[in-house]
């Protein structure tokens, strides 16, 4: 179905097609409409997740996309033995048996509905419709104008994307980035969606090309992980398998919502359950998939469902410190009273250091104010410290309500502090778990993803290719996006993702992004950062996971690796959209042969036509993938080696130990009228793609520009449900503005908000990041709210019209 009708078609009976035109700079829309839909209805809050009400949004949005049988028959192959791996989250796959008819949950669905779209994006739409009147919809409407067919290019003054074959598009991208001054003027974006063989030849690619400046979406949620874990067990990754929950006491989950962020979690809390294990969730919100679970696969799952958390504990936003050393403090506390039966001394003696130090700091701390500190009361502390006190097998979980703090990556230290007081890590049904968004995040960073490469990571490939490798440290996303509004990087090639929506500070990233004198974008879908360009772009289509991709006659895999650090083979079974797209892999040798020239150490045409090529290689450069083409064929793919699950071997700067960490607790000020805003996603939404406009489990229908408050807050600011308010940030002196939303009040703690990204990206500072990992700090951001003025719009265009005269 060739997509040929213009906006205005796709945008009827829409809730925001009213009025999609409310600024008047003349420059594309970097923010979603400031509109609302007036069709707002708070329902319920659901009590548990998933059940009968998942299974038929899956299938109702396979049906809108107009692909119910072509998708229905790629759900029953999608993370399935000798399938293809969901492009939606990264939680693990059974390592046995696996579920025939639903091994998947119901956002993979709604991501497999967008790629098994029948709507097209084709050249003859480009010309119909400007950037600019694109930019006047909201981010849903975008992302379900289909699937991009063709390459396309905008030219400088350009406002229409036009077609250019892809030779042409090579050709332009080689010149732009022959032309540059330094190759530390191009920066090279990655998204978690790319597999292994098209993350390495692309960070090869670059270090070719002369740069490590290779900002990626890890960047932005689990850097903090990366930067906590490291330097302590000697690895930034997790180190539990899917095995160990279900043999697990006790799993805490702090900060990260399974319900809407990683729905197959679930069901491994449910089978933790039913073997007797306990659940302790910490969050500012009470949510549903923290609180109980339908199973849909089993009968009795959907009837009766399952109780996950047993205790929750309503922290408030950024309150998580106080409450760790609080349960520290009690598990000392008990181990005095019953020595050796609530620490594991041998543990502490034999794998760790540091321990007396971490004992002394808790003279200067009380209970009282440590409850104060995180807003829970003392009672529910102890039960929290009773629940862990005589178990072993712990698992810790944490998503990016801890990442994106300001000290997270202090946090993550604190949580791994608990387990090395309870020597719960290298043994079964124990451990660290960042549960992991994007589904092959943590395969990029493996394949050498990361502008910090270490001397040797470098050494390897040096010794591999034959050519030096630039050892210079290069930009992460917030230093990419602080380079380019300097003009220090001109051409940024963008390896799928929404950069512009995911990134902090939206109207500082605008202004950026208009900057560069190139913006290359591989993609599967139309999307906002299409829409926000350089003085030229061009968009390469490429194809989806679930698509079959044949090369030289031949049905390619790919591969990825969980968040379980399992590698497995990935093999698209859907025909393409179109004729005209190209694989990842060959996108990026082409790239790389329009630029480079012929290479007398990088064999680019030979990864261009095998990636069995590509993965002997890395089995060469990259410990652990040895007989990689093998292993990889193999039910259920391989486990890459983890030193500190297998063998409780941990940093090698401290012996192979675990230094227990000194941490602060941080002081948090709010005036009378300032409040702190977290944002989070909706369950309709992964990301930055917006699957609708509900966020069913928490009651809300049909608006996104929403805001959680409190409602002894209301009262106080003299504010009720319903109204209308604008939100302000004052970060760096700078006033920000997301106008006009509706407040809902929440059960959320006091002088605490919520709202949803990317709509309130606006109001986090580019400057407001986490230390060490320098993510942006989404879950910490300081707000005023004031009743809703409708001249706040002038203001903004006012605002708007200034930084485009000083562009």
């Amino acid at each position: 179905m060739e997509n040929k009708e213009d906006i205005n078609d796709h945008t009827k009976g829409h809730p925001h097609a009213a009025d999609r035109k409310q600024k008047n700079t003349g420059k594309p829309d970097a923010e979603n409409p400031f509109v609302l839909s007036g069709h707002l209805k708070v329902g319920p809050v659901e009590k548990k997740a998933a059940g009968i009400p998942a299974v038929l949004a899956s299938f109702a949005d396979l049906i809108e996309e107009k692909a119910l049988i072509r998708g229905t028959i790629a759900l029953f192959k999608m993370n399935q033995f000798n399938g293809f791996d969901c492009s939606s989250c990264a939680w693990p796959d059974p390592d046995d048996e696996r579920s025939p008819l639903a091994e998947y949950c119901e956002n993979g669905a709604k991501a497999l509905a967008e790629e098994a779209t029948t709507k097209k994006v084709t050249p003859d739409f480009f010309r119909k419709n400007a950037v600019y009147e694109l930019s006047l919809l909201d981010d849903y409407q975008i992302g379900k104008m289909g699937r991009l067919t063709d390459p396309v290019y905008l030219p400088a003054g350009g406002t229409h994307y036009q077609p250019i074959s892809w030779d042409d598009a090579f050709k332009k991208i080689a010149a732009h980035l022959n032309s540059l001054a330094s190759p530390d003027e191009a920066a090279f974006y990655t998204s978690g969606r790319t597999s292994n063989e098209a993350s390495f030849v692309y960070q090869l690619f670059a270090k070719a090309y002369g740069t490590n400046n290779m900002p990626d979406c890890s960047n932005m949620c689990h850097e903090t992980s990366g930067s906590g874990l490291r330097p302590t067990i000697g690895i930034g990754k997790g180190t539990v398998t899917l095995e160990d929950f279900y043999d697990a006491e006790v799993i805490v989950i702090i900060g990260q919502n399974p319900g809407t962020n990683s729905p197959r979690m679930m069901s491994a809390l449910s089978k933790c359950k039913a073997n007797g294990g306990k659940i302790i969730a910490i969050n500012p919100l009470p949510e549903t998939g923290l609180m109980g679970f339908k199973d849909p696969q089993k009968v009795k799952g959907i009837l009766e469902g399952v109780k996950l958390a047993d205790l929750y504990l309503p922290v408030k936003i950024n309150g998580d410190m106080a409450l760790l050393k609080a349960i520290e403090m009690l598990l000392l506390d008990m181990e005095k009273e019953t020595p050796g039966e609530v620490l594991d001394q041998t543990f502490i003696r034999e794998k760790t250091t540091g321990f007396p130090a971490f004992e002394k700091q808790f003279s200067q701390y009380r209970l009282e104010d440590l409850g104060a500190g995180c807003g829970v009361p003392v009672t529910q502390l102890r039960e929290a410290a009773q629940m862990l006190a005589l178990k072993k097998r712990i698992i810790i979980c944490w998503g990016m309500g801890i990442t994106q703090q300001p000290n997270g990556v202090d946090m993550v230290r604190e949580m791994l502090n608990i387990l090395l007081m309870k020597g719960s890590i290298g043994i079964k049904g124990a451990g660290v778990c960042p549960v992991r968004g994007h589904s092959n995040v943590q395969g990029n960073r493996t394949m050498l993803i990361d502008e910090k490469p270490t001397g040797e990571q470098l050494d390897r490939l040096e010794k591999f290719y034959g050519f030096k490798m630039p050892r210079k440290h290069g930009y992460d996303v917030v230093r990419a996006i602080k380079a380019i509004h300097e003009e220090k990087v001109k051409v940024l090639c963008c390896m799928g993702g929404n950069l512009l929506s995911a990134a902090p500070d939206t109207t500082y990233t605008a202004a950026a992004l208009r900057k560069l004198n190139l913006l290359v974008c591989v993609s599967t879908k139309l999307n906002r950062g299409h829409l926000i360009h350089g003085k030229e772009a061009i968009i390469l289509p490429t194809y989806s996971r679930a698509d079959f991709d044949i090369v030289n006659g031949q049905l390619q895999i790919i591969s990825t690796e969980n968040s379980m650090g399992v590698v497995q083979s990935s093999k698209g079974v859907l025909k393409p959209v179109s004729g005209h797209l190209l694989n990842e892999t060959q996108i990026v040798c082409r790239m790389a042969m329009a630029t480079l020239g012929s290479s007398p150490v990088v064999n680019w045409q030979r990864y261009h036509d095998s990636y069995d090529a590509v993965r002997d290689d890395i089995e060469q450069c990259i410990p652990g993938f040895e007989d990689y083409n093998t292993r990889v064929r193999r039910k259920g793919g391989f486990y890459l080696p983890n030193a500190a699950r297998d063998e409780q071997r941990f940093a090698e700067e401290h012996d192979y130990k675990a230094p227990f960490t000194l941490t602060d607790i941080p002081a948090t000020h709010l005036a009378e009228d300032e409040y702190m805003m977290a944002t989070t996603r909706t369950h309709d939404q992964f990301n930055t793609t917006i699957y609708g406009l509900d966020d069913r489990y928490r009651g809300i229908h049909q608006e996104r520009r929403v805001i959680f408050m409190n409602e002894k807050d209301l009262a106080r600011a003299g504010l009720k449900a319903g109204e209308k308010v604008d939100l302000f940030n004052y970060d760096d002196n700078i006033e920000r503005i997301a106008p006009l939303f509706i407040i809902v009040p929440y059960p959320i703690p006091e002088k605490n908000t919520m709202t949803y990204f990317p709509e309130a990206n606006v109001l986090v500072s580019i400057n407001n990041v986490v230390r060490e990992s320098n993510m942006p700090a989404s879950k910490y951001v300081k707000i005023k709210i004031r009743k809703h003025n409708p001249d706040i719009f002038k203001k903004i265009d006012e605002m708007l019209f200034r930084a485009s005269a000083q562009q």
